[in-house]
């Protein structure tokens, strides 16, 4: 199997296995979608897969049209995405993506949750040799279709890895051939659960229990922040 595979596998984020979370993520997504591209699905190629993906979440309706709303009224304030890096305890490196209606807060609490944990917030940048930013795709499987045919149709759509996971299929590619890929999927009739973009670190670093638990602490402090949306690093999982 793949590298990303294996990585996002065994680094899946406590924040979706939170409901509540769940649906504040998908929430600020859609009304950043709607921000950028208008509140028409057929339109908007970001919100039609969020839509799609609140479904499989079992997000309330009411949810999805509250979040639409917030992004059309003048009076509310507008989210910014913005994201922060910094290096944890014992030089592990740390992504966070943040979606805020306060950057001021935000960076406040961000970096006094790196230097309350021995880490250090750093530049805007700085990190982003270390990991590849991709678009992952959860599409269903199609009868008659195989994942090696699948794999060599895309290729030229910016695909680079594809992975069976259980019952659906994970597509990774390069985070410019996002909209490609999307209407590969969408005029091939795939259904596509979901569409995120990740970080897969170049090269893990190992590290003792002992120090995994305090790394683990401070993740634990930007999992919790409600205006964390991922976050991302490079320390070897568990096994």
């Amino acid at each position: 199997m793949g590298r990303a595979f294996e990585y996002r596998k065994a680094t899946k984020m406590k924040r979706w296995g939170n409901m509540a979370r769940v649906f504040t993520k998908l929430g600020k997504q859609i009304t950043i979608a709607v921000r950028e591209a208008g509140p028409e699905p057929d339109t908007n190629s970001r919100l039609r897969v969020l839509i799609q993906q609140s479904k499989k979440e079992n997000m309330p309706k009411e949810n999805v049209e509250r979040a639409i709303k917030k992004a059309l009224s003048k009076d509310e304030s507008d989210y910014k995405e913005v994201t922060y890096e910094g290096y944890g305890p014992f030089g592990i490196a740390i992504v966070v993506e943040t979606a805020t209606d306060n950057p001021t807060r935000t960076v406040a609490n961000v970096r006094s949750y790196f230097n309350k944990n021995n880490g250090s917030l750093g530049v805007t940048g700085s990190l982003e040799f270390l990991f590849d930013h991709k678009c992952v795709f959860k599409i269903s499987a199609k009868e008659g279709v195989s994942l090696e045919d699948l794999e060599l149709e895309l290729i030229d759509y910016g695909v680079d890895e594809i992975e069976q996971d259980e019952e659906d299929i994970l597509l990774y590619g390069e985070f410019k051939s996002y909209s490609d890929i999307q209407k590969y999927l969408e005029e091939n009739g795939f259904e596509i659960h979901s569409a995120e973009f990740e970080r897969i670190p170049h090269e893990l670093k190992e590290v003792t229990e002992e120090q995994r638990a305090q790394i683990n602490k401070l993740l634990d402090k930007f999992e919790d922040d409600e205006d964390v949306q991922n976050v991302f690093h490079n320390m070897m999982p568990e096994e």
